[in-house]
Formats: C-alpha cells, structure tokens, sequence
C-alpha cells in the first residue's frame, strides 16, 4: 500500500470549519476511490474578521508554511479567503508564490493553495462569469471580497452579508439556513452561485440540496481549495455530495 497523501493546511486559530470540511469531502472519496489522505495543521491568531487582524495574521503566514514543510505534506491550503484579498488585487498570486518558497527552503517542498485563488480558479474551471454570493462577513469585507473578484473578470450579480464580525459565530452556523438565505439573490442571468465565500462559514451540507433547486452550478471556498488540491496532487478531482465541481466532469 502506499503512503496517504499529507493534506497540510494553514488556519486561522479561530476557524473550525476548514479542519471539517475539506476532510470530510477526501473521507467520501476515500470511500470510492482508493487514495488516503492525512490532515495536518498549523495556526495563526485570529478572533475578529476585521481588516487589522486579518493584516497581523497573514503576516504569521510564512512561519505555518515552514512549520508544515517540517511535515513534508504533499500540498499546503492556506483556509483564510478574506485575509487574502484584505491584501490587494490578486495578492493570492504573490501569497501562493512566497509560501511555496518557504516550502522549499526549508526542505519540504509543496505547492499552495490559497482558498481566495481556488476560489477564483473554480469559477474559472466552470466557465462562469456573472455570480452571486453570501459572504458572513461585514457588509465592507464582503464589498471587497466582490471587488476582489470583479478585478479577476467575473461580474458579481448579487450579494448577501450576514454581518458577522466573530469568527467562532460564523463557525457555528447551520449550513442548512444557507438553503433558505440563498433564496433572496437575484439569480437571474447568473452563471454559478458562491454559496460560502468563507472558509469558515459551513456550507457543504447545504450544497448538494441548493444545486438541485436552483439549477445552477453551487461551489464554496472549501470545494474549491479541495478541488485545486486534488488538481496539484494529479489526482481525480471527485467527490461525492460536494457538487458539480467535484462531480468529477472537470
């Protein structure tokens, strides 16, 4: 047997959503396909989704990759979509650059995902332009999380923010109200819906179920990063229950 792939992922402190997700989307694989994956984690400190914490976090970024490298995970998921984008237009470029660097200059070198750029590298996949989203953040953050994507050339249609500033709150969130929020967007003329354009906001149970209802393509920041994973590893990009994106068509 060979040895499992080493899922390494960086985290906020406070997040605990991208350590459920992700493994529970491989685990459904695993019972299909026969790869094994293994999860391991470093963090930095964050409480508050606010703009000044997301900038001192981000800054944390480089000792987590040194410290998964130290591992030898096979691929790295940075599981903080907003920090990223806190940090300018197409910052997921330069973080997903710097930190493959550390990788390897501490002898453990991998690839990085950011969840903002897999989320942008999903939409892509799928071929979408005009969107819609909910975001738990701020009605700022989730204003820059749009222009964030807007400046990487898809038009945001329609968006909700639920306005939620604590971290461990959005974590704690049924996925399963996100099946009725959803229902508030304009979804005429739209391409795919963000159903959770956070990490840490649970949405994969609610995915298969808004699919089927609304007729479009559903994605989140976690299917994404597990799809751009799984891309980097070369393996299969399938896996069950976590819509079309994972549907193994692409």
């Amino acid at each position: 047997m060979t040895r499992p792939f080493r899922i390494g992922q960086i985290v906020p402190s406070s997040n605990t959503t991208m350590e459920t997700e992700i493994p529970a989307m491989l685990r459904a694989r695993e019972a299909v396909l026969p790869e094994r994956f293994t999860f391991h984690s470093s963090r930095m400190r964050m409480k508050k989704v606010t703009k000044e914490e997301l900038a001192a976090m981000d800054a944390d970024s480089d000792r987590c990759a040194a410290e998964l490298a130290d591992a030898r995970v096979d691929v790295l998921g940075y599981a903080c979509l907003v920090a990223i984008m806190s940090m300018g237009k197409g910052y997921h470029c330069e973080s997903e650059k710097r930190l493959t660097e550390v990788t390897a200059r501490e002898g453990g070198a991998a690839p990085v995902v950011t969840s903002a750029g897999a989320l942008v590298h999903g939409l892509r996949t799928l071929q979408a332009r005009r969107i819609a989203m909910i975001a738990p953040y701020v009605r700022p953050l989730t204003d820059m999380v749009a222009d964030y994507l807007e400046h990487e050339g898809f038009e945001v249609a329609d968006r909700i923010a639920l306005e939620i500033p604590d971290n461990l709150e959005v974590g704690r969130r049924d996925p399963l109200a996100l099946a009725e929020i959803y229902k508030s967007l304009k979804l005429d003329g739209v391409d795919a819906l963000v159903l959770s354009s956070c990490v840490q906001m649970p949405s994969l149970a609610a995915v298969p179920r808004v699919e089927s209802e609304c007729g479009l393509p559903v994605i989140s920041a976690s299917i994404c990063t597990t799809f751009q994973m799984l891309q980097k590893l070369g393996l299969r990009t399938y896996a069950p229950g976590a819509g079309v994106l994972l549907s193994g068509k692409y």
